[in-house]
């Protein structure tokens, strides 16, 4: 595949500092350059990790003598069958490169601190980062004689200024850097856009799962004509407080190459502009999904509901507390500025329902709110994400279960014809079949410990 011919593994090491690796990107191969996370030469630095504290460059002269970098790619090969990987003839192509520079991403930067404040306790690890957040935005250009082909020029590229939520990604890494790159090279997960910040979106987070040691790697996206690099993949792990959360941060492509403009041309390279592209469908239009979540707040908890009409939201049960004031955030777009509205609860399913469903009434209206029109219908495959086992407090990731609409639309509509919560009553006499399959246990047995 594409994605795997412009992706590789950077090593950096020496005698005296040790041997570290990440995942890196082809970008160019007339010259030869390739990108990747510049926290990989933290070991390396003559000042150690306070250098990344500066706002500028750092030439090769911050590195400590003689390391030495290699870029590691699978030659042409052929296929096993029974593995679906591709046997390299020969092993590995290992090139020797040199650093140009370690190239800080100021967008990058400031889209981090203003989504992510210390107040809120986020976390960013992985194995080339070293938990620093200093170094998180930093990135290293190296240059690859080796590599070099004549004819070719710059990888295909695209802007990230244009990617909406929801929208399909294609990352591809090297788990565990050059640790068993025969098995782990160039290793493909799919995801989505999950969220996007700063400007002209330099930060993105996507659920393609990432691991350890793919910081530095590409994140694609899908087009007809083949797909196209927009952003590089910064943190495998993040945690809020002592909580995992199962997302990758990325960079934008177009903010790595806008800061590293000026660098590159005095080094004799010209950066080739990223084309940008039309999104499908317009932020805003009655089609955005997005124009129908909100975030819940109340009290210490918080989580997210969906808007049916102008001042009426579901959210979950567990979401919220009686007596506790109610903020909600509906996302903000074309009309809408960001803005906080206060809400009551006007039902809430009892606690031995299956159905975790609080309604909520808004004191003011949603500006510029198009209803959406729930589904009559539903196929297998919406929702997925952490299941924990109450019993020994693990944690199953990637799996969770959602409510279908066709079993709140009776009461829905009812409750928006007559305005009276009754409506939802009917919500806590679940069958004893619905409340089996909620409990994860066929009927009749034991109580599920889920």
């Amino acid at each position: 595949m594409a994605e795997e011919r412009v992706c590789c593994v950077v090593s950096v090491s020496s005698q005296t500092d040790g041997s570290w690796s990440c995942s890196g990107v082809v970008l160019s191969r007339g010259p030869a350059l390739v990108l990747c996370q510049g926290a990989v030469f933290t070991p390396f630095l003559r000042d150690g990790p306070t250098a990344w504290s500066q706002p500028r460059a750092l030439l090769p002269a911050a590195l400590r003598p003689c390391p030495r970098i290699l870029v590691l790619q699978p030659p042409a090969g052929t296929r096993v069958p029974a593995l679906g990987l591709d046997a390299p003839s020969g092993g590995l192509q290992q090139h020797e490169a040199g650093l140009l520079a370690l190239v800080p991403c100021a967008a990058f930067q400031q889209a981090l601190g203003r989504a992510f404040g210390p107040a809120e306790q986020w976390r960013f690890g992985g194995e080339a980062a070293g938990d620093d957040p200093r170094a998180l935005h930093w990135f290293a250009w190296l240059r690859v004689p080796g590599l070099d082909t004549p004819g070719e020029g710059w990888t295909a590229r695209a802007s990230a200024s244009c990617l909406r939520k929801g929208e399909g990604l294609l990352a591809c890494g090297s788990p565990f850097g050059d640790l068993c790159p025969d098995l782990f090279l160039n290793t493909l997960s799919r995801g989505v856009v999950s969220n996007l910040a700063g400007e002209e979106n330099a930060l993105i987070l996507t659920d393609a799962r990432c691991l350890p040691g793919t910081e530095g790697g590409g994140a694609f996206l899908p087009s007809p004509d083949g797909s196209r690099l927009v952003a590089v993949i910064t943190a495998s792990f993040c945690w809020k407080g002592a909580e995992w959360v199962g997302l990758t941060l990325l960079c934008s492509l177009a903010a790595i190459l806008s800061s590293s403009a000026s660098i590159l041309g005095e080094a004799g390279v010209v950066v080739p502009p990223v084309p940008g592209r039309v999104a499908a469908v317009p932020a805003g239009s009655g089609q955005d999904p997005l124009g129908w979540v909100a975030l819940v707040e109340c009290g210490a908890s918080w989580g997210s509901g969906v808007l049916l009409a102008p001042r009426l939201l579901l959210t979950c049960r567990h979401v919220v507390e009686a007596g506790v004031l109610l903020r909600v955030m509906p996302a903000p777009g074309p009309g809408r500025p960001a803005t906080t509205l206060n809400g009551r609860v006007i039902f809430t399913t009892e606690e031995s329902s299956p159905f975790d469903v609080a309604v909520v009434e808004l004191e003011e209206s949603v500006p510029s709110f198009i209803p959406p029109c729930p589904a009559d219908s539903f196929l297998p495959g919406i929702v997925a994400s952490n299941t924990r086992d109450t019993g020994v407090g693990s944690t199953y990731p990637h799996l969770n279960f959602c409510i279908p609409i066709t079993i709140l639309q009776p009461p829905i509509a009812h409750y928006q014809h007559t305005g009276d919560p009754a409506a939802f009553a009917g919500l806590n006499g679940a069958s004893e079949g619905v409340q089996a399959a909620w409990r994860l246990q066929r009927q009749p047995g034991l109580p599920s410990k889920l």
